[in-house]
């Protein structure tokens, strides 16, 4: 894994021969996807505005042909588009490339063939229960769409995902004979494929339908948004507002990897892209190499928790709790604050420990300047915001963007879309897409599995009795499940599995439903910095030049409020909306205030305040300050009750010698600031 990801970022670094001049577009075709070719080309193309224009079809009830589509038939006619494209695009070893041999035409050949039975006999489908009582030709198309799933996730997913979802695709012909409380209802295997297909609690269930009538538009609109000129112009904007402060190389690289990471919703790839361009100005301004890589790591990981995309995930979670996606992004919103406010404070404290200065005034662009070039992006992103919000338009609000940003885009002196840039952006989104939905897919085959053996109610209970009742001891056992299977596994991915086995054992164990969804995903999550995987970590020290193991160390520091805010919201859903606004307001201030405190500790400098000594002493203060932080953070119920002002004045009462230490020995203000 850790060698692919060096020649991945090995090929970024040398500059695609096909320069488009748009550093977006160019990133894109240099990170092991090259540009593809005559019929390979317009395959992908035709196959992804196919799907695009039967998603705007289906989510505008336009009606085209005077015909409306059952939601299954739209449903398989986006499986059949794109899992041809995965079959094209990826190759037998899972590596993306130009050429398609005819094997792998043969696939798309068959997915199509395939999805296009589903298709014509969906309303009889559905009439007749097909999912339990199937036709013996039902049946055969069953198989075939499940063996291609299972070889289009092994593609887009790897081994560990493919042998997640193929042990569990078999286990209900052999449950019955398991343990409890594993043992489960058992089916014959020809029996349950036809409900992994044609179910609606399956492949075609939530996830596929939350990928159809959400993910596709933001996706879409990510893309168009990034190739206009939307991501250089974000990271001109970080750069003209803080790159000139000290440590304002990482500080910058916080704001432009976040951003990237919501519209991207890939650790790996979003690492890959802003990474080659902010770990280089990082090391210029003084960061050793192993910090300015764990900086990119802990960056683009929280990308993929912040508003107002998110990635894929959050639409999934939308549609799993029927709930509004704006009620996931409000949620999301203080946790992923946090995130990035303790991480901004580390690299604060960092570059003034170490004297590290800002990014010369001359290599910076203007904000004024910038703003003239870009305001569009912010229009654009407020009307989707607005449609969102106040019209609850999250289905077809990203359309309405995608149309308005096009429009100003051809008035626009630069970034202009050309014939091939936007066929570029067409096949990216394609496969994009394609990788998604075979993944989307396989996981579903687990959903279906759950579901078909009744197994979920016996694990939440078993889990629940080792747990003693105690509901902390719970969340440790779930905090350690998610880490354990979100490793090597994809974010949405990983997401679904736990949503499945682990989520109904929080909420029966009665902590709040959407607080336990945002919980598992965070620590999902934490394996993309922490090792052994630390997949994001390892990919950015290879861009770096660092040692892998020691950058993955320093990630798990500098991001270590991944690792706390979840219990803390989880405990207290106020944190995340759920709560009147003067409680949520008292404790988001306790928080930053605590986070700041933790951070500080973890790396040994207070801002505002000065540095604490080293040694055993300075161990000890780091110690008091970590613990004082932890408790004026800690959610303890009622934010006007006595409890909760009990432990915050034990957090400050720790905090204050710390702090008082940190104070004498602060140099003058000339001397550590700009």
């Amino acid at each position: 894994m850790t060698q692919s990801i060096q020649k991945s970022a090995a090929e970024h670094a040398v500059r695609s021969p096909a320069d488009t001049g748009n550093a977006a577009l160019d990133a894109e075709l240099s990170v092991g996807k090259l540009r593809l070719h005559g019929v390979l080309q317009w395959y992908v193309i035709t196959a992804t505005l196919a799907a695009i224009l039967a998603s705007v079809n289906q989510l505008f009830n336009l009606r085209l042909g005077n015909y409306t589509m059952l939601e299954g038939q739209y449903l398989y006619i986006l499986a059949g588009l794109f899992l041809s494209v995965t079959f094209v695009c990826f190759r037998v070893d899972g590596k993306a490339s130009a050429h398609a041999p005819w094997y792998d035409w043969m696939l798309a050949l068959a997915s199509l063939i395939v999805a296009v039975y589903f298709v014509a006999t969906a309303s009889e489908s559905l009439d007749s229960g097909w999912e339990y009582a199937a036709p013996q030709r039902a049946v055969v198309f069953s198989v075939a769409l499940y063996v291609l799933i299972l070889e289009a996730t092994r593609r887009a997913g790897g081994w560990v995902l493919f042998g997640i979802v193929a042990t569990f695709s078999l286990y209900p012909t052999f449950a019955g004979s398991m343990p409890d409380p594993l043992s489960g209802f058992q089916s014959p295997f020809l029996d349950v494929v036809p409900y992994f297909m044609i179910s609606s609690e399956a492949s075609f269930g939530i996830p596929m339908n939350a990928f159809g009538n959400l993910v596709i538009g933001f996706v879409l609109f990510g893309a168009i948004l990034q190739f206009t000129g939307g991501g250089k112009f974000f990271n001109n904007l970080a750069l003209a507002l803080v790159g000139q402060f000290r440590g304002g190389a990482a500080k910058v690289a916080i704001f432009a990897s976040g951003f990237m990471g919501s519209m991207s919703g890939s650790v790996i790839s979003n690492v890959l892209t802003t990474g080659a361009v902010s770990i280089p100005a990082m090391k210029r301004t003084g960061f050793s190499a192993r910090y300015a890589a764990a900086t990119e790591a802990c960056a683009s990981t929280g990308g993929v928790l912040m508003p107002p995309i998110m990635g894929a995930t959050a639409f999934v979670m939308a549609a799993w709790l029927s709930r509004p996606y704006v009620d996931i992004m409000m949620a999301a919103a203080v946790p992923s604050i946090l995130y990035y406010f303790g991480l901004f404070v580390q690299i604060d404290a960092y570059a003034a420990r170490n004297d590290l200065r800002g990014l010369p005034r001359s290599e910076l662009p203007r904000l004024k300047e910038t703003m003239r070039g870009g305001w569009q992006y912010i229009v654009v992103f407020a009307v989707l915001t607005f449609l969102m919000v106040a019209f609850r338009w999250e289905t077809t609000a990203p359309f309405y963007a995608i149309v308005l940003l096009l429009v100003i885009n051809q008035f626009s002196h630069h970034d202009r879309f050309t014939r091939q840039g936007f066929m570029d952006m067409i096949v990216s989104v394609g496969r994009t897409l394609g990788e998604l939905t075979a993944i989307v897919l396989g996981i579903g085959i687990i959903v279906g599995s759950f579901q078909a053996t009744g197994l979920t109610g016996p694990l939440a209970t078993e889990l629940i009795f080792m747990a003693g009742d105690n509901v902390f001891v719970l969340l440790v056992m779930g905090a350690i499940t998610s880490f354990v299977f979100g490793m090597g596994m994809p974010v949405t991915a990983c997401y679904i599995f736990l949503a499945v086995v682990l989520a109904p054992t929080l909420v029966q164990a009665g902590l709040n439903e959407l607080a336990v969804h945002l919980f598992i995903l965070y620590w999902g999550m934490v394996s993309f910095i922490t090792p052994p995987v630390a997949i994001g970590a390892f990919g950015a020290a290879s861009l770096a030049g660092a040692s892998p193991m020691r950058t993955g160390v320093e990630a798990m520091r500098l991001g270590g409020v991944i690792y706390i805010v979840p219990f803390f919201f989880v405990l207290n859903p106020a944190l995340i909306g759920e709560g009147t606004l003067s409680e949520m307001a008292i404790l988001f201030v306790g928080a930053l205030i605590g986070i700041w405190l933790i951070s500080a500790a973890l790396q040994g400098y207070v801002s505002f305040f000065g540095a604490l000594p080293s040694g055993i002493k300075g161990v000890a203060l780091r110690v008091l300050l970590f613990g004082g932080g932890m408790l004026i953070a800690a959610p303890t119920g009622d934010a006007f009750g006595l409890l909760h002002l009990a432990v915050s004045g034990a957090g400050v009462a720790l905090a204050i010698l710390p702090l008082a230490v940190a104070r004498r020995n602060h140099e003058p203000v000339a001397a550590a600031a700009e």
